[in-house]
């Protein structure tokens, strides 16, 4: 092997392709079209990551490695699947069962749970009873707050409820600890990021459109959001750890600008939908 090659081969092994999906539907609601994806897309994507070589790992392997607790396997790959929308525990389930691809589900207990209510819009749904039929399926559960706002705007007696509720909810439920969380539509902040601690989770996802890494951060987990209009080319990029930028990274002037005037409009609106 040439030196280039090899260099090339540690640089795609050092950045980590970490998916977020949401519905898999032919016909979701218009309000989440956007980051859906087609069943049949769905399986075109599972097959070229299957076909990329890269060996498939949940959250939890990652955020062991990332704390110090052990190693991860040559070119990992990490699927997860935010909300709950209701083709999470059938025919997604059995699309990545059949792959034997493990993978991680980020739930929002109150747009699942009958009775309750959150900030999503309408939508087919999966139920709160369902939750452990995805570790049946060999799917990682963890939470993605109770109504699913923007973290990032709201008080910190608000901030406590949704991480913790959520968090008791789930682990009510599964009869188990759920140990990772993911920011709805990613935003965070330092406080934010300090309060996923202080509620006892031991990781947490945003989005930023990125590369994860072995430097990545573990309460700022990077992943490259799945949109309607991505193709197996843009997978096979991602799997070939390009297409995108590596984090860890701090935020950009535009993005703190962004969070101040989220903040400001919250003020005046209260908690509104991260989407």
């Amino acid at each position: 092997m040439s030196g280039t090659s090899g260099r090339r081969d540690a640089s795609e092994s050092a950045r980590i392709p970490v998916l977020l999906y949401h519905a898999v539907m032919d016909d979701p609601p218009d309000w989440i079209a956007e980051f859906s994806v087609t069943p049949r897309d769905f399986s075109a994507q599972l097959d070229a990551i299957q076909a990329s070589g890269r060996t498939p790992v949940t959250i939890s392997t990652l955020t062991d490695h990332l704390r110090g607790r052990g190693g991860l396997p040559p070119r990992p790959v990490l699927l997860t699947f935010d909300d709950g929308f209701a083709d999470l525990p059938g025919p997604t389930a059995e699309a990545l069962a059949s792959r034997r691809l493990p993978a991680t589900a980020y739930l929002t207990t109150g747009a699942i749970t009958p009775g309750l209510r959150s900030l999503l819009p309408p939508a087919p749904m999966m139920t709160l009873a369902q939750a452990p039929l995805l570790e049946r399926y060999g799917m990682e559960v963890g939470a993605h707050t109770v109504t699913h706002p923007q973290l990032d705007t709201i008080g910190p007696r608000r901030l406590r409820h949704e991480l913790r509720q959520s968090k008791a909810v789930l682990e009510n439920a599964l009869g188990h600890e759920v140990r990772h969380l993911a920011y709805p539509h990613g935003y965070n902040s330092r406080a934010v990021r300090r309060a996923a601690r202080a509620a006892g989770y031991e990781s947490a996802v945003a989005v930023r459109h990125a590369l994860s890494s072995e430097r990545d951060e573990a309460y700022r987990i990077a992943r490259l959001i799945v949109r309607r209009g991505h193709s197996v080319a843009d997978i096979e990029a991602w799997m070939a750890g390009t297409g995108a930028r590596v984090a860890p990274y701090p935020d950009s002037l535009p993005t703190m600008g962004w969070r101040l005037w989220r903040r400001a409009r919250a003020v005046v609106r209260g908690p509104e939908f991260a989407g």
